[in-house]
């Protein structure tokens, strides 16, 4: 089997993209999605930890760090 039928067989991986900007969510997701990544999005550090630990949880975070609700430093912290 070579590389490219074992990729095709494989899960898509699943990012988290977290930002309070609305237009960084939208050309991050959409810039991953065309890359076949399963994207999903959270607008604040409280959807993201509500996000980061359901069903499908993620395989990577991109996590803003300066955010008004809870930062990413905030974040991090809860998820380790």
């Amino acid at each position: 089997m070579n590389a490219k039928s074992l990729l095709a067989t494989e899960e898509k991986a699943t990012l988290l993209v977290v930002d309070d900007t609305p237009e960084n969510l939208t050309v991050l997701g959409e810039l991953l999605q065309s890359a076949d990544y399963r994207v999903r999005v959270a607008n604040s550090g409280r959807s993201a930890l509500r996000i980061a630990v359901s069903d499908p949880k993620p395989d990577l975070i991109l996590l803003d760090v300066m955010m008004p609700d809870m930062d990413g430093y905030a974040v991090l912290a809860c998820l380790h």
